[in-house]
């Protein structure tokens, strides 16, 4: 970590603590957590959920699309059939995506489909704002949901909290206990020993940035112990559990950190993993395998890595919306409506697909161009911090301006 890394990083965790508590929401009593890890998986730029998993047999879907940005029953572009889908309805996974079918046939893997915002925008700031605070219109709201989650809770260690990555995420905003971390041995600050010592003594005061860098301090410390040294301080190369096999891409990169931080047993209770790259209005045929790859080969090997922690991790995959049915002339899909979000986690209720399947009619569409929102995306987060994270009288504040409908009942 460099000296401008860490001012950012003290910086960030001083704003959080100012923003925290000024929403007019009002947080009841803090309560215990539980040993839960629930990962956020956030697809950056509007995945193409109908080319992710797809509804072959429709006959809308087929006229609707050029014959590339298809998802078929075989040929060249032939997908994976999944079992338990929706109604009579041959659903099947991009090719691409070998590892999320071994994954949903153990039944780990649960996909519900037609979800996201009910209100229907298709700008990507206003989508993700609102997805980050956990509401449905845009509201005088400063903090995300998991920092409202987290400002709820009464046991907090220094690593309650972790962004997979070189930035802070909204959803995390306003927790001043959050840290991102986009590598684990270079947590640390880069200087020599008495240059070290003088960034220390500088930050030693009673001043809010203060104390927040002695908190970072006494967090890259922590770290620093946890890992595996030789003889010589050398830190020892991390070599991953089972069959897991990552990417060496920055998304593999993220999950390898995550999942050697979860073994380090330092306390992560929440974590964050962006994954961008996902808007695409051009050339989608040429830039979608290799995501969808990406995705599958690095779920799988982070699950497999962490196949210790199974009854414990929830994994949660979502995008800011999804993808027209229609595509361009550009060889892309357009910003859409509804789309797909994926489960994985040993008490998932996986190898079944979830939601309210419409279809592709026109008629059944919104607005005659997207794939309708049958699920609002808040039921799906509701789900996992009722029956994961123990939340019962503080839902209010967490997902404020939402009544829950029925349940999923994707979760065991």
């Amino acid at each position: 970590m460099q000296r401008r890394d860490f001012i950012q990083q003290c910086s960030s965790a001083t704003a959080a603590m100012m923003l925290t508590g000024i929403s007019g929401i009002s947080m009841r009593p803090s309560f215990m957590p539980n040993n839960e890890i629930f990962v956020l998986v956030f697809l950056r730029g509007g995945c193409d959920g109908l080319q992710l998993i797809a509804p072959v047999n429709d006959p809308n879907y087929f006229a609707d699309r050029e014959p590339a940005l298809r998802v078929t029953e075989s040929g060249e572009n032939g997908g994976i059939k999944l079992k338990n889908g929706l109604g009579d309805v041959d659903f099947r996974l991009h090719a691409a995506a070998t590892h999320l079918k071994e994954l949903y046939d153990s039944d780990q893997l649960a996909i519900i489909h037609s979800c996201g915002l009910t209100n229907g925008t298709r700008s990507h700031f206003d989508a993700q704002d609102m997805i980050e605070k956990g509401i449905q219109s845009k509201k005088n709201i400063t903090e995300g949901w998991l920092a409202r989650y987290l400002n709820s809770i009464s046991d907090k260690s220094n690593f309650s909290a972790i962004a997979a990555g070189s930035s802070m995420p909204l959803s995390l905003w306003g927790s001043p206990t959050a840290v991102s971390i986009n590598g684990i041995n270079d947590f640390a600050l880069q200087a020599d020993g008495n240059f070290n010592n003088l960034i220390r003594k500088s930050y030693n005061d009673q001043s809010q940035l203060g104390k927040t860098a002695l908190q970072t301090f006494y967090t890259i410390d922590m770290l620093q112990k946890k890992i595996p040294r030789r003889g010589n301080g050398e830190a020892i190369p991390y070599k991953p559990d089972g069959s897991a096999n990552y990417k060496e891409d920055d998304f593999g990169k993220s999950m390898k950190n995550l999942a050697q931080l979860i073994k380090l047993d330092v306390g992560i209770h929440v974590s964050t993993v962006d994954f961008g790259g996902w808007d695409t209005h051009e050339y989608q045929a040429y830039r979608f395998p290799d995501l969808v790859k990406s995705l599958s080969q690095n779920l799988h090997a982070f699950y497999n890595d962490v196949n210790k922690y199974h009854n414990r991790v929830t994994v949660l995959v979502m995008s800011e919306f999804g993808r027209r049915v229609k595509s361009n002339k550009s060889n892309g899909t357009d910003h859409g409506f509804g789309n797909a979000m994926l489960a994985l986690g040993g008490n998932v209720k996986g190898g079944k697909m979830y939601g309210n399947w419409k279809g592709l009619k026109t008629e059944n569409l919104d607005n005659g161009v997207d794939l309708a929102v049958t699920t609002d995306y808040r039921a799906i987060l509701h789900e996992i911090l009722t029956k994961r994270m123990n939340v019962t009288d503080n839902m209010k504040y967490i997902l404020p301006f939402y009544t829950p409908a029925t349940s999923i009942n994707f979760l065991g």
